[in-house]
């Protein structure tokens, strides 16, 4: 079976969604295999890289790296679940309100109305693997208003 191959069939039978259990398999299976996606790997500045691994029917694969300093707005998936395992460096993901730290091995996964802001506030590199299901279609990014509530900013597609 290679690095990319669908998620074993759920109970639920073929078709059945990418759950954010079924989508943390995929991203733990991903990352247990560095030999298909190390050496894909790349870091920029000032935005940080990413790269699609992988597209199937009712999930994506992605792979993305993060200097220190480097993260993303606050947004959600478009609809979409997901998860996310990181594979070197720590990032930290906050939710509103709340923060946790993912080391090495760290895994979030979540359903289709998370919204989050992920950031690398190390000091080292950071990469992660992240899947999403169905695939990514938009994105919708919020800011922090006085009072703590998220207010959508702009919603914005995704390439294909």
């Amino acid at each position: 079976m290679s690095a990319f191959s669908a998620p074993p069939r759920s109970p639920a039978g073929p078709g059945a969604p990418y759950t954010p259990a079924r989508l943390a398999e995929t991203v733990r299976r991903i990352a247990a295999r560095p030999a298909s996606w190390r050496p894909l790997a790349r870091f920029t500045s000032p935005e940080r890289w990413y790269h699609r691994l992988h597209r199937a029917e009712g999930y994506e694969v992605w792979l993305l790296t993060w200097l220190p300093g480097q993260g993303t707005e606050i947004h959600d998936h478009g609809g979409s679940a997901g998860a996310f395992t990181v594979v070197e460096g720590t990032l930290t993901e906050e939710t509103f309100p709340g923060a946790r730290r993912l080391p090495v091995g760290g895994l979030r996964s979540f359903g289709p109305r998370h919204n989050h802001r992920v950031s690398n506030r190390g000091t080292e590199p950071a990469v992660s693997v992240h899947a999403y299901g169905p695939a990514l279609t938009s994105q919708t990014y919020y800011r922090l208003g006085a009072d703590g509530a998220l207010r959508p900013d702009r919603t914005e597609t995704m390439d294909d």
